[in-house]
């Protein structure tokens, strides 16, 4: 097939593109954005919306027992590998419209246009809507495609809880019609081995491409994180003014200390050329207890870490552990740091990133090569050793907030490049 251009029957699809995000947007608005919570309704309205034009372009429907929907187009052979296309259908509270689904839509317009061409690939392409990627929900990454992958901690089932309901994630799968007792048993939809190639396209989460006037970003790897979810620090409540310093058990200063020792970390890798980013998303005193008087004895707060090297995120757990100590003993603290969450980072397939390189050239895309600072299904995938490649569309304003700006036109280059790798894939 190599040689073949379906930009033209692709095209075709542009109407369509946008009539299924339109209708997405209608049915899972919430008033400020929209709100596809992880085994909610708005989560459920998208996996059926997208079942439902999947099966007037003739696509099979299958669902796995974690809720993950599979929307195939049958190739010459269905002992050959399958190529899954795919994202999450799940979107954190009140966020944009894009972030996920169109990595799923650029799957089923690709399929449109292959179908339009009358070209049958070598095998099966599943276009896969994946459940609860969004880890604001349960608190655990990639949900659906760890579970389709079995690679899903079997203690997540029981364990996680959604921040909203308090229900514990088996129990949102039950009531979405879901078999969590069969992901238990170690039921494996999508065996690793199996699979010929992961591929994802998805909205830039950063200003990158807007800033540099560019519709496509081909990617080169994503970040693997290191997080503490709920990390506290205590220390003793006194008077502001009536404690001397050296008497003090400031918990504000310690959790201070150590955020500015991850400052210094993140500037140093910066002077080597080193890959490395933190946030404190949390970071609050008690308000029961704290006043504007009162040396505060207790904070809450978050930690995320990222990293394209692997070895060195994890380093970064010990050091922390061991940076919090040294402050415990200067600062009169005790943190209670938790349990670090990990997800590794995910490599980019070298064949399939060159081969995509070579079709945005032919095809006269205007791009870039660029890191992903987020975490996605794929690099799921590409740790369970799944031949992975992902697709960035420009996107003004940010992701994860109501006012995602992704243009139509940005969104039919990144599917073309998709649909001319199906038909040109080595």
């Amino acid at each position: 097939m190599s040689g073949v251009d379906p930009s033209a029957a692709v095209a075709k699809q542009t109407k369509l593109a946008a009539e299924i995000f339109d209708e997405l947007y209608n049915k899972t608005f919430d008033g400020v954005g929209v709100t596809r919570a992880s085994y909610g309704e708005g989560e459920q309205v998208a996996s059926k919306l997208l079942e439902s034009h999947a099966k007037k372009l003739g696509l099979m429907i299958d669902h796995d027992a974690a809720g993950n929907i599979y929307m195939t187009m049958r190739g010459e052979s269905q002992e050959a590998p399958p190529i899954v296309i795919g994202s999450h259908i799940d979107s954190v509270a009140q966020g944009g419209n894009f972030d996920g689904a169109a990595g799923v839509i650029s799957g089923l317009i690709a399929c449109a246009g292959v179908i339009e061409t009358g070209i049958r690939l070598p095998q099966d392409v599943r276009v896969m809507g994946i459940r609860a990627e969004e880890s604001a929900w349960f608190g655990v990454s990639y949900i659906g495609s760890r579970s389709a992958l079995g690679t899903l901690p079997k203690d997540a089932l029981d364990n996680a809880k959604r921040s909203d309901t308090g229900i514990t994630l088996g129990e949102h799968m039950i009531n979405a019609g879901c078999n969590p007792d069969a992901l238990r048993e170690g039921d494996i939809y999508l065996p690793p081995s199996s699979l010929k190639a992961y591929l994802e396209v998805h909205i830039e989460q950063g200003p990158v491409l807007d800033s540099k006037a560019l519709p496509l970003g081909i990617v080169t790897g994503i970040r693997g994180n290191r997080r503490l979810p709920s990390a506290k620090c205590i220390g003793e409540y006194s008077h502001c003014g009536g404690m001397p310093r050296s008497y003090r058990k400031d918990a504000v200063l310690a959790v201070t200390d150590l955020i500015n020792y991850l400052d210094n970390v993140w500037d140093e890798c910066e002077n080597k050329g080193e890959d490395f980013a933190f946030t404190v998303g949390k970071l609050f005193t008690d308000k029961e207890w704290h006043a504007m008087t009162k040396i505060s004895g207790a904070v809450e707060f978050s930690l995320d870490m990222r990293s394209l090297d692997g070895d060195f995120i994890e380093s970064m757990t010990k050091r922390v552990c061991e940076e919090a100590s040294k402050i415990e003993q200067k600062r009169g603290v005790q943190f209670d740091l938790g349990e670090f969450t990990r997800a590794a980072p995910g490599p980019m397939d070298e064949q399939i990133k060159t081969r995509m390189l070579s079709g945005a050239h032919s095809l006269g895309i205007p791009f870039m090569e660029i890191p992903s600072g987020a975490s996605h299904d794929a690099a799921a995938f590409a740790a369970a050793g799944v031949p992975t490649q992902m697709l960035f569309i420009r996107n003004a304003n940010g992701s994860h907030n109501p006012d995602e700006a992704m243009e139509i036109s940005d969104f039919m280059e990144a599917t073309r490049l998709l649909a001319w790798w199906l038909c040109n894939q080595k």
